[in-house]
C-alpha cells in the first residue's frame, strides 16, 4: 500500500474510517459532486491536514514529511492547471526550476508534448493555447518532474472523448514506465471503464457522522 488512511474526519465532508490505495496502480476516484473528492487529494499530499484522523504514505506519518519535500514525491495536478505568460518551454521548465531540479533538454521536452498529443513549437506562447491545449501542457510538465504520485483532478475536463483516450492512454503508459502511482478523479465512464485498475467510489457525508 502506497497510502493508508484511518479514522479521518475532514471539514464536515470526508468521513473515512479505512482506506488503502495500492502502489504502481491507476485508481480512480468517482462519486457525486461534494463527496469530498478533490478535498481527499488535497489531503494526500498536504495541501491540507484533516481536522482528526491518521494518512499514512509508505507505512509513514504524513505529519511527519515536509510538505514541500512531500509534494516533490506527491504532486497534484488541478482542474485549472496554472499556465505563465511566456513559451511552452518556458512553462515545462518552471516546474523543474521551483523544485530545484536540473532543467531538460530540447529533446525530453519534445518528446513530453509528443506523449500527451501536443504538436506546438516550444516558442509558442502558452496564452495562444485552447483550454485543452493547457491541459495537455500541464500533463507534460508534470510528466518531466517525475513524482512517485501523481494527484489527477480531471485532468481530461476540457478534451473530448477521443482525445482523452489518446492523451490518458498515453500518459498513462509512460508514467507506469517509470513505476509511477495515479490517483485521479474523473467523471469520465468511459477513461475510468478503460484505464482503471482500481475505483473507489465517494459517497457524501451524512449529518451526524461527526
Amino acid at each position: 500500500m502506497i497510502f493508508r488512511l484511518e479514522n479521518i474526519r475532514h471539514k464536515g465532508i470526508l468521513k473515512i474510517d479505512d482506506l488503502r490505495i495500492s502502489a504502481y496502480m491507476v485508481t480512480c476516484l468517482t462519486g457525486e459532486s461534494g463527496a469530498g473528492k478533490t478535498s481527499l487529494l488535497r489531503l494526500l499530499n498536504r495541501m491540507d491536514d484533516p481536522d482528526s484522523g491518521s494518512i499514512y504514505y509508505q507505512d509513514r506519518l504524513l505529519d511527519e514529511f515536509n510538505p514541500i519535500e512531500l509534494r516533490r514525491k506527491v504532486t497534484m495536478l488541478s482542474q485549472s492547471p496554472f499556465i505563465l505568460p511566456g513559451t511552452i518551454e518556458e512553462n515545462l521548465q518552471i516546474g523543474l526550476e521551483l523544485t530545484e531540479r536540473k532543467k531538460k533538454d530540447e529533446a525530453e521536452l519534445v518528446k513530453a508534448l509528443e506523449t500527451v498529443q501536443l504538436q506546438k513549437p516550444l516558442d509558442e506562447g502558452a496564452e495562444n493555447l485552447s483550454g485543452g491545449e493547457k491541459q495537455r501542457l500541464a500533463l507534460a510538465r508534470l510528466l518531466l518532474l517525475k513524482p512517485e504520485v501523481y494527484l489527477l483532478d480531471e485532468p481530461t475536463s476540457a478534451l473530448d472523448e477521443e482525445a482523452e483516450l489518446t492523451v490518458m492512454g498515453r500518459f498513462l503508459e509512460e508514467v507506469k514506465s517509470e513505476k509511477g502511482t495515479v490517483i485521479m478523479i474523473t467523471h469520465s465512464k468511459q477513461l475510468t471503464e478503460i484505464c482503471a485498475e482500481k475505483r473507489i467510489v465517494l459517497k457524501k457525508a451524512k449529518e451526524g457522522d461527526y
